[in-house]
């Protein structure tokens, strides 16, 4: 209208750069407001996200209150290790980077005596009740009632030999695996194992990864036993834990599309031939405990997550709690209730068949790791 009104009168022509400006200024309250909600959508996306990192961060990484713990056992003479020392008194080993994915599993990279190495502690008992920081070490202390005072070692040997037995079956080379457990429980290596050590390496048997790092402790494609105070246990770091993916904290993956989740793995793969060298260690390792010194193991998780490798490319599982022994897939599955095959399934994998008539699962794994 104005530009018609202007064209008809020339008396009331406007030069050209002030109906420009006049325009601008016109839509200049639009363009405020437009600003002002991505600054503030910004603001609280960010806020958001520094909450969740934060909240989570202190809901999951709880390694002071496991150092606390094993450090008060070990003053104590409760426990004993072979990292004690470095972890309650010289300071040796630390506790740096939070890898927690359950609050009563922790998990923390770290350092010991300059090399890089993985910690882990079980914090169940602490985390019950009232939490606080003085009751902690009381409840803690059921974790360590085994074998009581007075226990000889042949008791002893044979308490070990009959719970190897419940996890991993009758096997002729289990009198050598307790010779290996008893050898690895005498920390100061006199020929003798203390109750503070006996009571240690009992409860880390508990930890079914302790317990395969102990079987499996021969295969070069699992992580190295490295030491343990209580029932924290310390392995060597695999250099990538995780198979060609971007691990994205919790909070960030709703606001990444799956698509541009999926270009960035796609990116950081390592080239074809490598890949194809961490594919052949990963085969030999399945293969290898299918049928071990110490009975068969499932892998019945093969996510990216549980696999790794190191700086050569070899094949190095991350961690082993996606792999059991057969007794225990076959205790979860035999006389399970079931309507469906899917309903017998063992972690994400190990899958056997549902007899539909009397509507429980065979204990029999019907589909091999190898052909996974």
């Amino acid at each position: 209208a104005l530009v018609s009104v202007c064209l008809a009168n020339p008396w009331l022509s406007v030069p050209t750069h002030h109906f420009s400006l006049f325009l601008f200024q016109s839509r200049l309250p639009a363009i405020k407001v437009k600003y002002l909600f991505l600054a503030w959508l910004g603001i609280f996306v960010g806020s958001w996200a520094i909450y969740m990192h934060y909240s989570s961060y202190s809901e999951l990484c709880r390694g002071h209150v496991c150092q606390m713990i094993i450090c008060d056992h070990y003053r104590r003479g409760i426990i004993s290790g072979s990292s004690c020392q470095d972890l309650c008194e010289e300071g040796t080993l630390m506790l740096q980077h939070c890898l927690s994915s359950s609050p009563t599993h922790q998990v923390y990279s770290g350092v010991w005596k300059g090399k890089e190495v993985i910690i882990k502690c079980r914090i169940e008992e602490a985390l019950r009740g009232d939490g606080g920081p003085d009751s902690a070490p009381r409840r803690q202390l059921a974790l360590f009632d085994k074998p009581s005072r007075g226990t000889s070692m042949d008791e002893f040997r044979e308490m070990l030999l009959s719970f190897l037995r419940s996890c991993l079956g009758e096997q002729p080379s289990l009198g050598s695996l307790v010779a290996r457990i008893i050898a690895l429980a005498d920390v100061n290596q006199d020929g003798k194992v203390s109750l503070a050590e006996a009571k240690s390496v009992w409860a880390l048997l508990q930890v079914n990864e302790f317990l395969l790092l102990v079987s499996l402790h021969e295969k070069e494609h699992t992580a190295k036993l490295l030491g343990f105070c209580g029932d924290l246990y310390v392995t060597e770091r695999v250099s990538h834990g995780s198979l060609y993916r971007l691990e994205l904290p919790g909070y960030l993956r709703p606001l990444v599309p799956s698509a541009v989740h999926a270009q960035l793995n796609q990116w950081l793969a390592p080239a074809w031939p490598r890949r194809a060298r961490i594919t052949i260690g990963l085969l030999e390792f399945v293969e290898e405990i299918f049928h071990g010194s110490y009975g068969s193991f499932f892998l019945c998780d093969s996510s990216p997550r549980h696999i790794g490798y190191n700086g050569k490319y070899d094949c190095k599982m991350a961690d082993l709690e996606s792999v059991a022994t057969e007794m225990a897939v076959r205790g979860y599955l035999k006389g399970r209730r079931c309507e469906h095959n899917s309903d017998c399934t063992y972690g994400r994998d190990c899958t056997a068949t549902c007899d539909k008539l009397v509507k429980q699962c065979n204990g029999d794994v019907v589909q091999p790791n190898l052909a996974k």
